[in-house]
């Protein structure tokens, strides 16, 4: 309140000076606006001509009105005009005598204030100016010291009120945080066993996973005191800054123990010391400095913890990754099947579904995707169906969410001629049958040709049954044949390739390399791992590889990925002209309904088979019978 009165008394002063100042140098210029200047010889001459009938005196200034008509004339304003003079009091004389109306006006007082403000205002301005940086550049509060204050938000009785029952998918790391809680609720239980409480936790993992939700959770669960900040919040332009905020973030949490600092995306401030462009004198570097000097300064006795969470453990620098700082490692992973039916059904609890919406099968569809995923499809589901005026969210529009989680929304506005809509079709059908043949492969879930995303013109979805974390050189080599298999229809039944494959090609050259150089799967290069990755820690990425092998071997390696490449090739081929007329009914019918799901599949497929089984059967019927028994001279002899 202080500031603000203070505030609004320096805009006051500010408007009175600013007044004085345009009532003292504009008056004369409205003057002039309103009379037109006449030379003093000129006014003489009026005056003895008797054109002169009123005289106001202004100081020097002589305002007045003629009557001649040659002088209004010339004048814009008519009557009045204005003319300058120094010794005024015998022309006052004169004019009285020859009858003219003379007014004089008083003249203005002096006063002194004015003066002294007038002539000191540059002065003072400069003072006033020099006073106000000093005074913040100095302790006390100043704007300029706010630079070194910490931005981390204080969570006291507004702390976050989630719990571990709202987080889910990660039971592991729930147990190691229990103790953190059991230490900040009871630390007398800690300290009789002389044990001690890690200083610093850093929780890892994948992008979604859970992280942030983690450390809300504890807060929520301990019931104390929660500083929460960014990595980024501490670098600044200005040198220093991010120093002094570290430092006035650990001074504040003195203040409220025991509590919680978190740190979010801590790779922003905690890479690698070394490795920038700015070397030693780099700012992020006195920052990381300033961060480990305060996490070595904690007290064994006090109860501030700090949490840190990134999805690069990779580039943090080693000291702050030491014992002492950083003791514990928690990995948030990606969920299990178990554990994204618990997340489906934390996120299901405050929406209305169908009845047949279950957890368990949704859990299942979703391999691979993490809770903020599945978090975004419900929303998805949830918006489809108030778009549809629906009052619960059904099946379609959680298969509809999933879709668009995993390959992008419908495009159903591009606009695709019949020719490319054919190409389209039997290139993902030519992956479905091939898919469907190879034993291992992961079921079909559904084949569609309308457009997704930013490139997709169509897409097979293929769904694992079970979480998978190991891969056989067989079921690597049948990946690569699916996704070759878009092509080999393309070529089998237009005899051209298009470029829709771009992506299948460089996944399948991607799988196989794999397997030649890091997975030791190629019996001609051998039980070896060929390259190592060189990363620039700054650029947070990997942007070349240390090739520790000769020419010899690169030209080895890349023959060996060429003969994996052809042979999967032709084992897509061999299926697919096996298998022509199979490829044209799914694409006849994928032509007409654009989306043929798993279970339409199963049935065309089916029906496929038992139709060529008839065939079979009928065909040997026609066949004479060939016994034994029939062969010429009976000779059994060539059988021995």
């Amino acid at each position: 309140m202080g500031r603000v009165v203070k505030n609004l008394g320096l805009y006051l002063v500010l408007v009175l000076l600013v007044v004085s100042l345009v009532n003292m140098f504009l008056t004369p210029e409205e003057v002039q606006k309103q009379y037109d200047e006449i030379s003093y010889s000129r006014f003489l001459k009026e005056l003895d001509a008797g054109n002169i009938k009123i005289l106001q005196i202004r100081n020097n200034t002589v305002p007045g009105e003629s009557t001649s008509a040659t002088l209004q004339y010339e004048l814009q304003n008519g009557q009045r005009f204005l003319t300058y003079g120094l010794d005024i009091s015998k022309v006052i004389d004169k004019a009285t005598a020859m009858g003219v109306t003379v007014t004089v006006e008083a003249p203005q007082k002096n006063v002194w204030w004015v003066n002294l403000l007038t002539s000191l205002f540059p002065t003072l301005l400069l003072v006033g100016a020099w006073f106000y940086f000093m005074n913040n550049m100095q302790g006390g509060g100043g704007r300029l010291n706010a630079f070194g204050r910490s931005k981390a938000k204080l969570f006291l009785d507004n702390r976050p009120k989630v719990t571990f029952k709202d987080v889910a998918g990660c039971d592991e790391a729930k147990e190691e945080l229990q103790e953190v809680i059991m230490f900040l609720k009871s630390p007398e239980k800690f300290k009789k066993l002389g044990a001690r409480v890690p200083k610093g936790i850093l929780m890892l993992g994948s992008p979604g996973t859970g992280k942030t939700l983690l450390a809300r959770a504890v807060a929520g669960e301990a019931d104390v005191p929660f500083f929460s900040v960014s990595g980024s919040d501490f670098v600044e332009m200005l040198v220093g800054v991010g120093a002094a905020r570290v430092r006035d973030l650990f001074a504040q949490s003195k203040k409220f123990q025991p509590c919680i600092i978190f740190i979010d995306e801590i790779d922003a401030v905690g890479r690698h010391r070394g490795a920038g462009l700015g070397g030693g004198h780099d700012e992020r570097e006195q920052t990381l400095n300033q961060l480990l000097v305060e996490l070595d300064g904690f007290d064994d006795t006090n109860g501030t913890i700090l949490i840190a969470a990134t999805n690069r453990p990779d580039i943090l620098d080693p000291a702050l990754l030491r014992p002492g700082r950083f003791d514990r490692h928690i990995t948030v992973d990606r969920p299990d099947l178990k554990g994204r039916e618990e997340i489906f059904k934390v996120h299901m609890r405050e929406k209305k579904f169908a009845p047949d919406v279950e957890a368990g099968i949704l859990a299942r569809r979703t391999p691979g995707l993490v809770g903020a995923d599945i978090e975004n499809l419900i929303n998805e589901a949830a918006l489809l169906a108030a778009r549809h005026d629906k009052d619960k969210i059904g099946m379609d529009e959680l298969e509809e969410g999933i879709e668009r989680v995993l390959a992008g929304p419908e495009r159903k506005s591009r606009l695709i001629n019949d020719r490319e809509k054919k190409i389209i079709a039997y290139h993902e059908t030519g992956h479905a049958v091939v898919a469907k043949v190879l034993p291992g492969s992961d079921p079909v879930h559904k084949i569609s040709i309308i457009p997704r995303g930013h490139g997709a013109l169509g897409y097979t979805l293929q769904v694992p049954e079970e979480d998978r974390f190991l891969m056989s050189r067989s079921e690597l080599l049948n990946r690569i044949s699916i996704l070759l298999s878009g092509r080999v229809a393309e070529e089998i039944i237009f005899d051209d390739i298009t470029s829709g494959a771009a992506n299948d090609l460089e996944r399948a050259t991607q799988i196989a390399r794999q397997m030649v150089t890091q997975l030791g799967m190629s019996e001609k290069i051998g039980l070896v791992k060929l390259g190592n990755k060189r990363e620039e820690i700054f650029l947070g990425r990997d942007i070349s590889e240390d090739r520790n092998y000769s020419e010899e071997i690169a030209f080895a390696i890349d023959q060996e990925i060429k003969a994996i490449i052809n042979s999967c090739y032709e084992k897509a081929k061999e299926i697919l002209n096996s298998r022509r007329d199979l490829m044209d009914s799914i694409t006849k019918i994928l032509l007409e309904r654009e989306i043929i799901s798993g279970e339409e599949l199963d049935e065309i497929i089916n029906k496929y088979d038992a139709e060529k089984n008839k065939k079979t059967v009928e065909l040997n019927k026609d066949l004479p019978d060939i016994r034994i028994d029939n062969l010429p001279n009976n000779n059994h002899e060539f059988l021995a």
